[in-house]
């Protein structure tokens, strides 16, 4: 079988729903690459343990892969997915060029070409991320080893939104905690406060894929009897007392459940938000401080930020 790798050309800020509307077309192995990380001095200690090529990046911008089957339905896939994401800016998301170029490749060649890109990431002082491919030796005891299937879902634990979040679960959560994820994806963020102490945690995602991801890599981590996952939109209908909500997703998407994720909370519980570019920092703390929320602080990570929200009480 012949596979085609589409590359498309965009901006940081539609990272994210332009790697879920690609993940809908049926593609696979997605990979981002960001001419930020040719720079990761700023980030301490974290971050990719490989080299990167600089020819392989863009000057501006960023390069989204993934790999989808060459068939009789591509050329109409690929337009599907260059429309989906013209649609963006509808929604006040700068895409960029939406440049979409095709590579055509053996089965052979996909089999190797997006696993290239994933290789051990330490993302916190204790959590690292290997995918299940690659053998790896934790540094101590105090170490924490995440096995994860890149190429089920996005949320590869390489993108500083997700990095910001593992790094504010890792400082708030306590053991014995009740925590959602909204919007789980590959569930890494949920496997993360599991391992961190969570007692439980509900995952959602709208999409079937993420769901099964998550459920999949729960039970790589062997963690399957603390997480479960299902399909919802965000939190409608869910009515918890939780401690924390921890969601990766988009600022125009976060302001839209922050009063469900306010009335799921128990009096002093956080709410971790990430996804959201600079330029969206504002709208999501005037929208969290408007339900009610107490900001505890907001950390940043290139032109991406995580925003740490308390329920008073």
């Amino acid at each position: 079988m012949q596979w085609a790798e589409i590359r498309i050309h965009t901006t940081n800020e539609a990272v994210e729903p332009v790697s879920n509307l690609i993940h809908e077309a049926g593609a696979s192995g997605l990979a981002i690459e960001d001419p930020l990380d040719l720079h990761l001095e700023h980030r301490d200690t974290y971050g990719e343990m490989y080299d990167l090529n600089p020819a392989d990046y863009p000057q501006e911008g960023v390069y989204i892969k993934a790999y989808i089957p060459v068939d009789s339905f591509l050329e109409k896939t690929v337009q599907q997915i260059k429309e989906a994401v013209d649609d963006l800016t509808k929604y006040g998301i700068n895409i960029g060029t939406n440049d979409i170029k095709i590579n055509k490749l053996d089965e052979e060649d996909w089999a190797t070409a997006w696993k290239k890109y994933y290789k051990p990431v330490q993302v916190s002082d204790r959590i690292t991320i290997i995918p299940t491919w690659e053998e790896y030796e934790p540094d101590s005891n105090e170490q924490i080893i995440i096995e994860l299937d890149p190429g089920m879902a996005f949320g590869t634990g390489t993108h500083p939104t997700t990095m910001l979040s593992i790094q504010a679960l890792e400082k708030y959560i306590k053991k014995g905690d009740f925590v959602i994820d909204v919007g789980s994806g590959s569930g890494v963020l949920s496997i993360a406060s599991a391992h961190l102490g969570a007692e439980s945690v509900r995952a959602f995602d709208l999409d079937d894929v993420a769901v099964k991801s998550t459920l999949s890599n729960a039970r790589l981590n062997r963690l399957e009897e603390k997480i479960t996952a299902e399909p919802n939109n965000l939190l409608e209908g869910v009515h918890e007392h939780v401690n924390l909500i921890v969601s990766n997703i988009l600022a125009e998407i976060i302001v839209k459940f922050t009063q469900d994720a306010w009335n799921n909370l128990i009096e002093g519980g956080l709410f971790i938000t990430s996804g959201i570019i600079q330029s969206k920092k504002q709208l999501v703390v005037d929208k969290l401080q408007h339900d009610g929320f107490h900001i505890l602080e907001i950390n940043e990570m290139d032109d991406w930020l995580a925003i740490i929200a308390k329920k008073p009480g």
